[in-house]
Formats: structure tokens, sequence, C-alpha cells
């Protein structure tokens, strides 16, 4: 059975109101009475009357929804940064479209145009792990076009961005594994091409030179596409198996997760003896064996200030020329039992 399809005008109609007076008493509108508005909102409530999203869109040139762009959804990370976007979003009416691009900068840069030419009033993005060619955002930054980048941001200045401070969470990884009397630390990361993997390269090398350890560049390897393939990881993982370390500093959830299994996929590896910390959002780290310590991200709150930013963009009603680089602490969480 087809719902029957109200509209301003049968409102209108039924209470022998105008139309204008309906549609100001639907949106609160300082303008018409407390009873009127009354009246309006209970007849609308019996009939279920339900705003026609398109005609507003068309009226006001907004569509009421942001655009979400990131590498996985399925990574906790990226998962818990959705919940804090859509939380802020649907609290101000806005609808979430959220696309992935599997660390494809060919695929980031065919959601951004389909989005973009769908009229989706502004976009989120995390950076995939392959682009390089920033030129075609610089475009519709330069047209406008409200983006806000948070975690995986570019080196862009008109733009608002939202990251942790991946430097100090490094850092602190590597002050708690010598606190662990750890002195041959080795580091798991992703592609040089990403802001992440700049910075928490930095916090690693801060914390040697803070402790008086060398830098081995032997004991720094890169994954370029972030651990989303375990193969890449098998083979950092043989690398790594040639070379003496007693711990681990690790930049990411994926690449947690591969190195764990690939090491206990390896006879000749003895996890026993290497102490792992890493960035990771996993809710249940303490099931892991060995246990892993967590360097963790508020991601709900990045989430929650991007849509903030995103939003107070579209609604501005003049350009932004002030753009703001919001940086939010990590959190370094031991597990309950240690070695």
């Amino acid at each position: 059975m087809a719902f029957e399809n109200y509209t301003i005008k049968d409102i209108a109609k039924a209470l022998n109101l105008s139309t204008s007076t309906v549609s100001r008493a639907l949106r609160d509108s300082y303008e018409i009475s407390a009873d009127t508005k009354k009246v309006v909102l209970e007849y609308a409530e019996k009939i279920n009357y339900r705003a026609n999203p398109i005609a507003r869109s068309l009226k006001e040139r907004r569509s009421y929804s942001i655009g979400v762009i990131v590498t996985e959804i399925a990574n906790n990370f990226f998962s818990q940064v959705i919940d804090g976007i859509e939380s802020v979003a649907y609290s101000k009416n806005y609808q979430v479209v959220i696309s992935q691009m599997r660390e494809s900068s060919v695929r980031e840069r065919l959601n951004v145009e389909h989005l973009y030419s769908r009229s989706t009033d502004g976009l989120l993005i995390a950076l995939s792990s392959e682009t390089t060619d920033l030129s075609y955002l610089e475009h519709l930054i330069g047209k406008g076009f409200p983006i806000v980048f948070f975690d995986r941001v570019p080196n862009l200045a008109a733009c608002h961005k939202v990251i942790a401070d991946n430097r100090q969470g490094g850092f602190d990884a590597i002050q708690y594994l010598v606190g662990k009397g750890k002195r041959k630390i080795a580091h798991l990361t992703g592609t040089k091409k990403l802001s992440i993997t700049r910075e928490r390269l930095e916090g690693y090398k801060m914390g040697l030179e803070a402790n008086g350890l060398p830098y081995i560049p032997e004991l720094v390897k890169h994954c370029e596409y972030g651990g989303l393939h375990q193969d890449e990881i098998e083979q950092v993982v043989t690398e790594l198996l040639q070379e003496e370390y007693d711990a681990i500093f690790i930049s990411g959830d994926k690449l947690s997760m591969g190195y764990l299994q690939a090491m206990k996929e390896r006879p000749e590896a003895d996890l026993t003896q290497i102490e792992v910390t890493g960035f990771t959002n996993s809710k249940v780290v303490n099931l892991f064996s060995p246990p892993l310590t967590a360097v963790r991200q508020p991601a709900f709150e990045m989430g929650e200030k991007a849509a903030e930013l995103l939003i107070q963009q579209i609604e501005s009603k003049h350009p932004i020329e002030e753009f703001e680089t919001i940086v939010f602490p990590t959190t370094l969480i031991a597990p309950r039992t240690s070695r």
C-alpha cells in the first residue's frame, strides 16, 4: 500500500491558512503565533507530513548532505570517526554519504567527483596512501567548495584539518618501551607519502634520541598500503626476522593486526621476546596475544570536530579566510597484564 504524500498546500487547504503561513509555522518562525504553530504541527503529525528534501534543496540551493571519504570503513579508527561525524551531522539535519577508496588515489578522485557532482554540500576526507596529486582538490577549494581533511591531511593552507598529535604519540610509545627495558626498537609504518607516517616516524626518532638510543634505518619498515594487503606485511616480517630487535612500534590498526598474524605463522619467530606497541583504536586489545600496548586517538571527538568545522563552513554567509588545524592528544593504554 502506497503512503500518501501530503504537501504544504494540503495542510494549508485543510486548515484554511495560506501556504506561506504553514511553511513558516513548520520552520518555527517567530512571525507565527504559538497557537497557529500548535495547530499546524498537530495536523502535520496527524497526517504524517514529511518535508520534501528535493524541493527544499532546490529552494535553498543546498542538499543537506555531506560526503565522507575514508580508505576503509571497517577500520576501527575510521568507523569511530564516522560515528562522531554522524552524531553532529544528524543533529543538524544533514545526511551523511560514506565512500571508501581502499588506498586508491583513482577511487579517491572518483568518489570526490561523484559526491561533488551530486551537489553534496561539502566533504570530509582522509587521503589515500597513493595520493600525490592534490590539484583537483585545490581546484574545488578554490571554487569555494567546503572540504575538511582529517587524520591524513595535505600540506595545503586554505582548509581546515583535524589530526591527532602523532609525534607525541610516537614519542610516548618509545618512552614506554624504553621504560620496559627495551633497547633495540623497530618501527613498522605506512607509506612516506602520508602525513601520519612522517609525524609518527618523527616521534619515534625523538623518543630514541631522548633516551640516547641510535636510529637504525634497517629497523624501520614501510608498507606502501598500510597493511591493507597482507603480503606486504609478510615481506616486512621476513626482513625484520633478519634483524635483532626486542620491541616494535607500529603506526596503525591494520599493520598491528597483520604483524601479529604474520609472526604467529612463522615457527622461527618468538613473540614472547618482543614488546609490541602501536596506534590502534581496537576496543579488544586485551584479547590480543601477546598483549598490545595501544596508542589511541580520540576518534569520535575528531569526527565530531571535523563535522562541526565543515557545517560551519557550509552555513557561513561569508567566505572563510582563516583556517584551523585542530590537534587532539593521544592516550597510551598499557594492557592489564604485562610480561
